[in-house]
């Protein structure tokens, strides 16, 4: 019987020591300080910075696994440098987080360029302004048949996305490509009524831009967004042409917004300055694998010198 018990209470020490060794390895390696924190979209967050003067939250749209890498690098950086804790709202819904910010739901927001933002302000007669650059995302003409845009053959069939931006974005990426050339009209967008040469007189398919990594298979080449390439597992080996990033590329630079009221805010200069940092840059490039490209201070310089050479 003693013999039992002793076994007993050898089990129920070993039991303890795990338990206690399982919390300390939970301390040293679990949730730190710095990670991101994810709130609810539902959660109320309003006035969070003021209220705390340390706490920061902001809202995406789509929350990706590369952009939440991201995020958890800045927010140990902010965390570490500053104290400040930044929180990530996640948005379904790609009006949502501008709404959110001119409500005062949120603090910032993190998810668009400058003519996404642009034509919402102007659609909600809205104020809200970028406060710094984050990241390109340069739309890419792929193909599985030929390695180079001159393999392409006369006649061809080209895919592009259908919506008004993306379009325009992928005419004049064709363009740069020496496919095709176009004429702006007014409202600066292209469409395929802009071509105004087309010397291998190329068939432009317009498919919706869920669809273009679909018909690369039946077409010469596909002009296919970095979202849907990438959720698409479409490989960027097979890319054969890429977005010029060049001065009238500044209206594609995905952008922190914030209020107009808070452009020149502190704290939010703060957040921007952890994200614009040599080591979220580093960040960038691993998490998104290449696709999607850090697009502050001396990256971005880079990336319009190697366009100019």
């Amino acid at each position: 019987m003693m013999r039992y018990f002793r076994r007993q209470k050898k089990l129920i020490i070993s039991g303890i020591a795990a338990l206690l060794i399982a919390a300390l390895a939970w301390l040293s390696f679990g949730p730190q300080s710095g990670d991101i924190v994810l709130m609810d979209p539902n959660q109320d967050s309003s006035a969070s910075s003021s209220a705390s003067g340390k706490h920061v939250t902001v809202g995406v749209a789509g929350l990706s696994s590369a952009t939440q890498q991201v995020w958890a690098a800045v927010s140990k950086i902010a965390r570490n440098r500053y104290g400040i804790t930044v929180s990530i709202k996640n948005f379904t819904d790609y009006n949502q987080p501008n709404q959110a910010l001119q409500n005062g739901d949120i603090d910032l927001n993190a998810y668009q360029h400058y003519a996404f933002l642009n034509a919402w302000n102007k659609a909600n007669h809205a104020d809200l302004v970028g406060i710094g650059t984050t990241v390109i995302a340069p739309i890419r003409l792929y193909s599985r048949q030929y390695s180079s845009v001159q393999d392409i053959p006369r006649g061809s069939t080209i895919a592009v996305p259908n919506d008004a931006t993306n379009e325009s974005r992928a005419l004049l990426t064709l363009q740069h490509a020496g496919l095709i050339s176009v004429k702006l009209p007014k409202n600066g967008l292209a469409t395929v009524a802009s071509i105004i040469d087309n010397p291998k007189k190329l068939t432009i398919k317009e498919v919706p831009p869920d669809q273009t990594p679909r018909v690369l298979e039946s077409v010469a080449g596909s002009v296919i967004n970095d979202d849907f390439a990438a959720s698409s597992n479409t490989p960027l080996s097979l890319a054969i042409a890429t977005e010029p990033v060049d001065a009238s590329s500044h209206q594609w630079l995905n952008i922190i917004a914030a209020r107009k009221k808070d452009a020149h805010n502190d704290l939010f200069a703060k957040v921007v300055e952890c994200y614009q940092s040599d080591e979220i840059a580093t960040v960038i490039r691993r998490a998104y694998g290449g696709r999607t490209l850090p697009a502050f201070g001396e990256y971005l310089k880079r990336l319009e010198d190697q366009h100019a050479e």
